[in-house]
C-alpha cells in the first residue's frame, strides 16, 4: 500500500488477479471522469453506506435517481457498489465501486471489499494523523528557535545593563558611602543585589543552553579528582555551617565531559545548601555502575522537596515551596538534566525518601573521546 499526502493506492497484480478472480478483474476496467462530481457523505448510495456503515450494491437501472442513473448507464456502469471507509470505529469515506458487467456478489467478496476498504481507511487516516503531528513537530521546533533566540537575546541584552548597573553602585558605594544615610545604603546594597542576581540569572541561561546545544568534549576523567575540586570550593561553607562530606575512598575514572560533571556534582551540593534549611547536617556522595552506567548519587538529611514538587523539579524555572524567599534561577537541575542526557544518561530523585532528599544522575558507559584531543 502507498501512502501520500494527497491520495492512497492499492498495488495489485492484474494479471495474477485475473487468473484467480475473473469477476473481481473487472475493477481495473476504469471509466472516464466527465460529468462525475463530487457529493456529500449524505448524498446518495454513498450516503447510505456511510450513515448504516454496511456495503450497499444496486443495479444502476433500479437507482431512484434517473438523472445519475442516465450518467452512470451510458458510461456503461450496470452496478454500483459503495463500501464505506472505517478507522477507529468512524467513517471517513466512503469507496465507489462500479462495473460494466453482471458480477455475482457472495460473501467472501464482500468481506474483501470491506476488508480492503478498511485498510486504505486506516491508511487515509494514518496519513492525516502523520500530517498533525509533522505540524505539530514544526511547531515545537518554531518555538525552540524562539525560545533560543530569546536566551541568546536575553543574554546580551540584560547582562551588559546589569554588569553597569553594579559597577556604578559599587563604586557609589566606595566612594561616597560614608555621605549616605541608612535607608540610602540599604538601598544601594539592595541595588547591588538585585544587578548580581540578573548577571546570575544570564549566566545560568547561558549554561543552560550550552548544556543543551553545545558540543561535549569527552575525555578520560578522574573522579577523585572532581571530588577534590568541589571540596575545596565549598569548604568554608561546610566549616562554617558544620555540615559533613563523605564519599566513597575509591572512585573510578570514566568518559565524560570534565567541566559539564564538575557543574552537575557542583549543582546538586549547591541545591542541599540553599534549601537543605538548618536540619542539614552531613551530603554524601556515592558511586555504584552496571554493565552500562557509572550511577552517581548524592543525599543530605536537609528538610527535603515536597511530594508535589518531585514530578516537575528537574524542568525549567520549576523551584520547590521551600525555595521560597530564597536566591536562585529555577535552572540548577535543568541544567543537570540536559548534561546527563548529553552523556546518554539521566537524572532522577528518590521518591520514596521521608527526609532529606537523594538525587542520582548515570553516564553510558559507551562513551568514546572525543577525537583531535591533544
Amino acid at each position: 500500500m502507498l501512502v501520500n499526502k494527497k491520495y492512497v493506492s492499492v498495488q495489485f497484480s492484474e494479471s495474477k488477479l485475473k487468473e484467480r478472480n475473473r469477476e473481481l478483474s473487472i475493477l481495473f476496467s476504469g471509466i472516464k471522469p466527465e460529468g462525475l462530481e463530487l457529493i456529500h457523505l449524505d448524498e446518495g448510495f454513498s450516503g447510505k453506506a456511510a450513515k448504516t456503515r454496511s456495503f450497499i450494491a444496486q443495479y444502476v437501472s433500479e437507482s431512484e435517481d434517473k438523472n445519475r442513473a442516465a450518467l452512470l448507464a451510458g458510461k456503461g456502469i450496470k452496478i454500483i457498489m459503495c463500501v464505506p471507509l472505517i478507522s477507529m470505529n468512524k467513517v471517513c469515506g466512503v469507496m465507489n465501486l462500479a462495473t460494466s458487467r453482471i458480477i455475482k456478489l457472495d460473501q467472501n467478496k464482500i468481506d474483501l471489499l470491506s476488508a480492503i476498504g478498511n485498510q486504505i481507511a486506516n491508511a487515509a487516516n494514518n496519513n492525516r494523523l502523520f500530517e498533525k503531528l509533522t505540524k505539530q513537530i514544526e511547531m515545537i521546533k518554531e518555538k525552540e528557535e524562539m525560545i533560543k533566540f530569546f536566551a541568546y537575546s536575553a543574554s546580551h541584552d540584560l547582562k551588559s545593563p546589569a554588569t553597569a548597573v553594579y559597577a556604578l553602585a559599587k563604586r557609589l558605594q566606595e566612594k561616597h558611602g560614608e555621605f549616605l544615610d541608612e535607608q540610602a545604603k540599604m538601598c544601594c546594597d539592595q541595588v547591588l543585589k538585585t544587578a548580581e542576581q540578573i548577571a546570575l540569572l544570564v549566566d545560568k541561561i547561558n549554561m543552560y543552553i550550552a548544556a543543551k546545544e553545545a558540543p561535549s568534549h569527552l575525555e578520560r576523567v578522574k573522579i577523585k579528582e572532581i571530588t577534590k575540586t568541589i571540596k575545596n570550593e565549598f569548604s568554608d561553607l561546610f566549616e562554617k555551617r558544620h555540615i559533613r562530606w563523605s564519599e566513597p575512598d575509591s572512585l573510578p575514572e570514566i568518559i565524560a565531559d570534565k567541566l559539564s560533571l564538575i557543574r552537575v556534582f557542583t549543582n546538586f551540593i549547591d541545591n542541599s545548601l540553599k534549601y537543605g534549611g538548618d536540619d542539614l547536617h552531613e551530603i554524601k556522595m556515592r558511586h555504584e555502575e552496571d554493565d552500562s552506567f557509572h550511577i552517581f548519587s548524592f543525599s543530605d538529611d536537609g528538610v527535603g522537596i515536597k511530594e508535589e514538587a518531585k514530578e516537575k523539579i528537574f524542568e525549567i524555572f520549576k523551584r520547590d515551596e521551600t525555595s521560597r524567599g530564597k536566591p536562585g534561577s529555577g535552572l540548577g537541575l535543568a541544567i543537570v538534566k540536559e548534561i546527563a542526557a548529553s552523556h546518554e544518561g539521566h537524572v532522577w530523585l528518590d521518591t520514596d525518601q521521608k527526609k532529606g532528599v537523594v538525587f542520582y544522575v548515570s553516564v553510558s558507559k559507551n562513551l568514546k573521546e572525543t577525537k583531535g584531543k591533544q
